[in-house]
């Protein structure tokens, strides 16, 4: 069999498919929470402005402050990792989501919520470390890129399925957010309250997958790690053993000074990693999903209007990652990221002309008719070019692109970068978009440009090949 990525002769690799999906899938239930969490803010927006009597700017801190509980959790998440294990460091995830569930639904203020807000960011810090460090670790090479991927389907079923709880407990509830509605809980509380479901399940799934082969070797667990292997691999694992132990032996624990180099005090690996996650945020896609129907409502639509036009833009995302999943093994991560940013440029653009040339009303753009069309045409169509490239890629190839030693801390330091990234985007976008619209989305233009260049220039292929043959 010859390997895609290098064209070297390579073993076929002989795996129990069911066994693989299942460890993935719960791994990547963490990243249903990441997304459920990081997006059930949008549906009560207006709720928590109006209940506490907040600001614009206050609301836009309250929205973009989980995400500093992200960078955090991302940053620490790596040693914790690598010092107690892959599937302890889950439970810790899930026990800050079901903490921030509680405490969200039940704030008495801006400031608690805040509290809460910042827990769960922490909890889609460590979540977005540990589950594509843990898929990769567990999958033959040659699923790796579509269970990567599972990922990232798991963080749009997150957005969708907030999107669906948010826009029917709207309805159940009479209309508004803040109307009471079931046990006199207003309905806004109840879009919280509903994420101790997945968090606890994730918890309870998390006891039952065995700890990451690569972990219990680096820990001198070697009987337990060929056991694991045993389960998943059907042909003699003695040689994966061994090849892991290779690249394990005689290296003490990384440190965060292994990740220096010559490049800006970084290796050039770290920096790709950086840099990925940073495009993956600057093209703004997490502006679509914070506030799209703030953005909807602002040029004319109605409340339900706006939250159907977001559940639309939802199923978009989940349907594009499927797409993803099918091409990522197939025909690479680089081809998919240059035609993500491809079809992101031009879809950008559209909606900053758009946004630029409508007529004003109290200073905000007003689409009806044909540009009304055009610009959730192009919006949708902006997504699947992210859910089909940038969404899953980023996320696989930080989970495979690190050397073994490094690649805890090197995928937690490149976790914290677009955490931050995140939360620049998140803070900056509503006094832009209350500047101008097409101001914001131009921004996102050039940004959507340079990743193209960018990917064109550093990023290389890894569709294939071994984690154990990855170099710094």
């Amino acid at each position: 069999m010859t390997s895609p990525a290098t064209g070297r002769g390579a073993e076929p690799e002989h795996y129990r498919t069911a066994r693989v999906i299942r460890l993935a899938t719960v791994a990547a239930l963490g990243g249903f929470l990441f997304g459920f969490d990081s997006a059930v803010i949008n549906g009560a927006n207006s709720a928590i402005q109006s209940t506490f009597g907040i600001s614009d700017g206050l609301l836009a801190f309250a929205v973009a402050i989980a995400l500093i509980g992200s960078a955090i959790g991302a940053w620490f998440s790596g040693r914790l990792a690598d010092r107690f294990g892959r599937r302890r460091v889950m439970l810790v995830a899930a026990a800050l989501f079901t903490v921030s569930a509680i405490g969200t639904a039940f704030c008495f203020s801006v400031w608690d919520l805040m509290l809460w807000r910042v827990i769960g960011g922490a909890g889609i810090g460590v979540a977005s470390v540990v589950a594509p460090m843990y898929i990769a670790e567990i999958a033959p090479a040659t699923l790796r890129g579509r269970l990567g991927s599972l990922q990232q389907l798991a963080i749009v079923l997150g957005i969708f399925a907030t999107g669906i709880t948010n826009y029917l407990i709207l309805r159940w509830a009479g209309g508004s957010a803040t109307n009471d509605w079931l046990l006199g809980i207003p309905a806004w509380r109840w879009m919280f309250l509903i994420m101790l479901a997945p968090a606890l399940l994730y918890g309870l799934l998390s006891v039952t997958i065995p700890e990451s082969p690569r972990y219990l070797v680096a820990a001198g667990r070697e009987a337990e790690a060929e056991v694991v292997l045993a389960s998943v691999f059907t042909d003699d694992v003695t040689d994966k053993l061994h090849e892991i132990e290779t690249t394990l032996a005689g290296e003490p624990k990384a440190r965060f000074a292994d990740l220096r180099g010559n490049r800006f005090g970084l290796l050039p690996i770290v920096w790709i990693g950086i840099l990925l996650s940073a495009f993956q945020q600057f093209v703004g896609i997490n502006a679509v999903f914070y506030y799209s129907n703030l953005i909807w409502e602002s040029v004319g639509f109605s409340e339900n209007d706006a939250f159907l036009t977001s559940l639309i833009t939802n199923t978009t995302n989940v349907v594009t990652t499927f797409v993803a999943i099918a091409l990522i093994d197939r025909i690479g991560r680089r081809p998919l990221l240059l035609i993500g940013s491809s079809g992101m440029i031009v879809t950008l653009a559209v909606l900053t002309v758009v946004f630029g040339t409508a007529p004003q009303s109290g200073g905000d753009p007003v689409l009806s008719g044909a540009t009304s069309g055009l610009a959730v045409v192009a919006f949708n169509l902006y997504v699947v070019f992210f859910g089909m490239s940038w969404g899953p890629v980023v996320w696989v190839l930080l989970g495979e692109m690190f050397p073994n030693r490094i690649r805890a801390l090197a995928l937690a330091i490149a976790a914290a970068a677009q955490w931050l990234a995140n939360f620049i985007v998140s803070v900056t976008f509503p006094p832009l978009a209350g500047y101008s619209l097409a101001v914001a989305y131009g921004i996102f233009t050039v940004f959507a440009i340079a990743s193209l260049l960018f990917v064109r220039a550093k990023v290389t292929e890894t569709r294939g090949r071994e984690l154990e043959a990855m170099v710094a």
